[in-house]
This record gives C-alpha cells, sequence and structure tokens, in this order.
C-alpha cells in the first residue's frame, strides 16, 4: 500500500474541528448511570490449563443492560500484594481468544483481564469469542457490527460496547490481586478505539495503549477509506438515502475525537503511515486533541498491522516507566 494520506509534517499539525453534540456528556453520564443500577457480579472461576507461572480465570460481569460480558483474568502466580493490571479490548471481529494469547503481561508482572466484545468473535478462528448482543438492533444494518443500531444513539451498537469496557475496568478494580489504582487500557484498532474512550470515561485509569485506533473521525474515514469496517457505514449510507443526517449525528456520540478531547491520562499511541484500515489523519486527529501526557510511535512503512511485536516492546517499556 503506498502512502495515500498526508504528509507526516501535515499530520503532526492536524487538529481538525469536532462534531460534538451539546449532550455529550449528559449522554455518557446518564448510560453509565444506568448501566450502575446492575450489580457487576463478577465472577471469576479457575481455569485448568496447565501454565507454571499464572492462575487463569474464566471470568464474567454485567455489562450494559445486565447482560453477561466474558474475559480471561491472568494474575501472575509469585506476585506478592496487588499488581498492577492491564485491561485488554479487542480488535474488530475477535473475541477473547485463547489463554496462551495473552502471557505477556503476566510475565512483566502485571495482571491482564481480556474482555470480549459483544457480539464478535462468531467466526474468528484464531480469536473466538464468548459473548452475544442480546440487544440487537431496532434499525435496518449493513452486514456487520458498525450500523447495528445507528440511527439512534440510544440504540448504537457501541454504546452497549463502550459501556461492557468502562465496566471491565471497574471489575479489574474490585478484585483482590489486583491494584485499582494501577490500570492501563489498552487496545489495537477497535480495541485502540474503545480504549481511548474507556479512558475518557474513567479518568481514574491511569495509562491508555492506544494502537492504530478504529471508531476515530468517522466523517474523515468514510471519505478516504474503500476498507471495512468503515465500508459499512458507506454502503448502508448508499442505500439509506435519507438518514445521513441521522447516522453522523449517531457516530458523533462515538467518536474518538470526543473522547480524546477529554483524555487527561497519559497516552502511548501508535500509527502506520500506510494504515488504509484506519488512515494516519484519523489517528493523528485523536492524538492531536489528546489531553493529557502522551507519545505516539510511527511506524511509516507498515499497513494495519502497525508495529506489530516492535510496538508490544514500546509498551512494555512505556508501562515499565509508568509504574516505576
Amino acid at each position: 500500500m503506498p502512502l495515500f494520506d498526508l504528509p507526516l509534517d501535515q499530520l503532526r499539525a492536524y487538529r481538525p474541528e469536532r462534531d460534538e453534540p451539546a449532550d455529550f456528556d449528559a449522554f455518557w453520564s446518564r448510560t453509565l448511570a444506568e448501566a450502575a443500577e446492575h450489580d457487576l457480579a463478577p465472577v471469576f472461576t479457575p481455569h485448568d490449563i496447565p501454565l507454571a507461572t499464572v492462575d487463569v480465570y474464566d471470568t464474567s460481569f454485567a455489562g450494559w443492560g445486565g447482560h453477561r460480558i466474558n474475559g480471561w483474568l491472568l494474575v501472575p502466580r509469585a506476585a506478592e500484594g496487588p499488581v498492577p493490571c492491564v485491561v485488554q479490548y479487542i480488535g474488530y471481529s475477535g473475541g477473547r481468544g485463547f489463554v496462551h494469547d495473552h502471557l505477556v503481561w503476566p510475565s512483566a508482572g502485571l495482571a491482564v483481564l481480556v474482555v470480549d466484545t459483544r457480539g464478535q468473535g462468531g467466526h474468528s478462528l484464531h480469536s473466538p469469542g464468548a459473548t452475544a448482543d442480546p440487544h440487537g438492533g431496532a434499525s435496518p444494518q449493513a452486514p456487520g457490527m458498525m450500523t447495528r443500531g445507528i440511527l439512534d444513539p440510544d440504540d448504537y451498537y457501541y454504546r452497549r460496547v463502550f459501556t461492557d469496557a468502562v465496566r471491565a475496568v471497574e471489575v479489574a478494580a474490585g478484585h483482590p490481586a489486583i491494584d485499582g489504582d494501577r490500570i492501563v487500557v489498552s487496545g489495537g484498532s477497535q480495541g485502540g478505539g474503545i480504549a481511548q474512550a474507556v479512558a475518557a470515561l474513567r479518568p481514574s485509569v491511569k495509562g491508555a495503549l492506544i494502537d492504530v485506533p478504529f471508531l476515530t473521525h468517522f466523517r474523515r474515514a468514510v471519505e478516504i477509506t474503500g476498507r471495512d469496517p468503515y465500508q459499512e457505514i458507506v454502503r448502508f449510507l448508499a442505500s439509506q438515502r435519507p438518514s445521513a443526517e441521522a447516522v453522523f449525528r449517531t457516530l458523533s456520540y462515538f467518536d474518538g475525537l470526543n473522547f480524546a478531547a477529554r483524555g487527561q491520562t497519559s497516552a502511548l499511541y501508535s500509527v502506520a503511515l500506510m494504515d488504509d484500515v484506519c488512515p494516519p489523519s484519523t489517528v493523528f486527529a485523536a492524538y492531536n486533541h489528546w489531553q493529557g501526557p502522551k507519545e505516539i510511535t510511527v511506524w511509516p512503512w507498515n499497513n494495519h498491522e502497525g508495529g506489530g511485536g516492535f510496538q508490544r516492546e514500546e509498551q512494555l517499556r512505556y508501562v515499565n516507566k509508568l509504574f516505576g
């Protein structure tokens, strides 16, 4: 994939105006207050797997609407006292996967809570999911998750996903093996977009690891990339021609730009300059709006895979520095 977006010097300065609804904060305060009416009711069931240095729990809790959300909790077995925790969110169409996929953070002395994304992972061979989306949607949608309930912010799919994700941080903070004052949220692509939102909605988190984030600067993304998942929105608009105003109004409540403008914690971003799934200008737009301490790692020659294992090493160093 050749370079197709703005030159890097322009990307570093790219800070577009935001399309923010006047009731953005009220919408999310109401959403999280409604969710809080349901007890978290976390369940940690020991998972029988022959790993010598990690305790593993098949985890579930009550997310949006009281729906059960599944995940894996891995805790270093030799830990003395509560440990920091990374709450990990998953890329589009994937699920929590397998326990052995998530051993890096426990190897570094941190717990990790891997959170399923409701309704996803049903056809992933490498990271299967275990959580349904019982709510569905009340309006037509294009195939995929991007347009489920998109005509109404209250009904939109990502209202449920972001709420589940915030609740996951509360689950981690309440576990006796975890230091609730030392939690980092993390994810790539869709997971990066979720982590970005959670860091704004749950400002007590100590850091955010946001890789090639999706769900950010929707209007520009749908105009300059021909790749899914953003193209799901384009296909919906091509079919439902009169609905554009309602669609972009809904998306404004979920746009990473508006969460980034509220982000106060330390953040490590990454961007790939040949990324035609989450274009670099959409990533820099969020990064440049981020309000807290921040760094960004630029991968000039990569597409949506970004920095891969190289970026994970950057994250390990960043979190080690963050927690001293």
